[in-house]
């Protein structure tokens, strides 16, 4: 294509991405504030949560020229929480941060600030070297659809509901969010959450080092077989041309069936399932698909658009082992593949236990 197509092409997916983020900020508002917000109990490994969400953000601070990391100090083992809704916190933390800076540093650190015989209070800080925000304009900042000014939006984007779900999503795991800053030097957001201490130990998982997951899956999954199960026509194109860009083989099932049919011919690396779809839906699908031979192995990702947390929770009981919602950002997709394919094959039919879909 011309540099003029290239740089329209780049206009309309800065415009697409925006529009997806402001819906998905309304939606989730909406959710928290009709009381359809429900968080999970699962076990969580922070030291892999931290490195996964850096290992997110790595790209764009990457382009930007910036330096990104993320530490913790000694946590308590046997932690239990949402890691979904934690990890969500925690984007939205070092999105604004790499959106904000210009130069420097953005770290992300977590500490025990508060501890007891059942539970744990976590502190998350992500401290940036960006343009800071005036004293007299903080309080503002949590306020839903406000900025630090109006000239903000006009040059960074964003609608102004990302803090203000951070500061909800923080209070519902029984902590509380907010920041420190000082113009032209920098700022520390933080957020709490207090976490379960649960007897279920957290099975290892290897800290991620911050590298591009596209990069990883070339380098070390080219060639894996992926089945994409979705009625869509427009999502399973889509789907072929994002798994195909990190070199995976993606064959495209249409419906259930179609998807139940193919997994008895081929050993999959891993499915991606859709929920809802015709003659047979996505979980009756995993469920034939779990009882055929050597089918635990295979590790079966949910990829659809009910993304209210019984849909989860649905997806898990029938025998499925992680969740992904539509419309994806590839880093996201590709961040959930390398986590699968690099897990312990032994490991990957557990179903989820009582506790984890509580």
């Amino acid at each position: 294509m011309s540099p003029d197509q290239l740089k329209h092409l780049d206009k309309l997916e800065t415009a697409a991405a925006h529009l997806n983020s402001t819906i998905n900020d309304i939606l989730d508002l909406s959710k928290i504030e009709a009381g359809k917000f429900d968080l999970l109990d699962e076990p969580l490994q922070l030291d892999h949560l931290i490195a996964e969400v850096v290992d997110m953000c790595h790209e764009h601070a990457k382009a930007k020229k910036l330096q990104i990391t993320g530490s913790a100090d000694p946590l308590p083992p046997h932690l239990h929480g949402d890691p979904t809704r934690l990890r969500q916190a925690l984007l939205n933390y070092l999105g604004n941060s790499v959106k904000f800076t210009e130069a420097g540093v953005i770290r992300l650190h977590a500490k025990v600030i508060e501890e007891s015989d059942d539970e744990a209070l976590i502190l998350f800080e992500v401290q940036d070297t960006g343009i800071g925000i005036e004293k007299n304009k903080l309080d503002k900042l949590f306020q839903a659809f406000e900025q630090a000014d109006s000239s903000t939006s006009r040059q960074y984007g964003g609608t102004g509901l990302g803090l203000v779900i951070t500061k909800k999503l923080a209070q519902a795991m029984g902590g509380d969010a907010g920041v420190t800053s000082s113009l032209g030097t920098g700022s520390t957001f933080w957020l709490t959450a207090r976490l379960r201490k649960g007897a279920t130990a957290v099975l290892p998982t290897p800290d991620l080092p911050i590298q591009n997951p596209a990069d990883r899956l070339r380098t070390d999954f080219r060639g894996k077989r992926v089945l994409v199960a979705d009625d869509d026509d427009f999502n399973r194109e889509i789907a072929k041309i994002v798994l195909g860009d990190v070199g995976l083989v993606v064959d495209l099932a249409e419906d259930g069936l179609c998807a139940l049919k193919m997994a008895t011919q081929t050993p999959y690396d891993i499915i991606l399932m859709d929920m809802q779809m015709s003659k047979l839906d996505g979980l009756d699908a995993t469920r034939a698909i779990r009882q055929l031979p050597d089918s635990l192995i295979i590790p079966i990702v949910a990829m659809t658009a009910n993304a209210f947390a019984e849909d989860k929770a649905r997806c898990l009981a029938s025998g499925m082992n992680d969740f992904i919602t539509k419309p994806f950002a590839p880093q996201v997709l590709y961040s959930k593949l390398l986590h699968w394919m690099k897990a312990d094959p032994s490991l990957q039919g557990e179903r989820p236990t009582d506790e984890t879909l509580r």
